[in-house]
């Protein structure tokens, strides 16, 4: 009796969870995306179109190049390849934590610092 409790339990507790996020990363490798970011009280839109190898950012008239290394079909690493100062020279890490059909949620950091940003890119082309 006490085991059939349990194993209703236990049922009970995955049905409420849910499902998993959707993450079909594969879709969000490669295409054109906006990202909008709250900097100083203001919002603040880039642009940014990547092949499997760079990805090309705008920001406020302003392009900027970046290798792209996966480090698997959810994870990469952005290295500035025009660096202007010390900070543009950090690599920042990107993974994707789920997805949409039109968009993806992210978390993202300078490789090696625990401080973790969260975002979402919405996908144009």
């Amino acid at each position: 009796m006490v085991k059939y409790f349990f194993s209703g339990l236990v049922l009970t507790f995955f049905l409420a969870c849910g499902e998993a996020p959707q993450r079909n990363c594969t879709d969000f490798k490669t295409g054109t995306f906006t990202f909008t970011a709250t900097i100083n009280g203001e919002e603040k839109t880039t642009t940014f179109h990547r092949t499997m190898d760079i990805e090309v950012d705008e920001f406020e008239g302003k392009k900027d190049s970046s290798s792209i290394r996966w480090i698997n079909d959810c994870e990469y690493v952005l290295k500035n390849l025009n660096p202007k100062n010390k900070a543009e020279e950090k690599s920042i890490h990107i993974k994707i934590l789920s997805t949409t059909e039109s968009s993806y949620t992210f978390e993202y950091g300078v490789v090696g610092d625990t401080k973790k940003f969260k975002g979402t890119a919405h996908k144009t082309q």
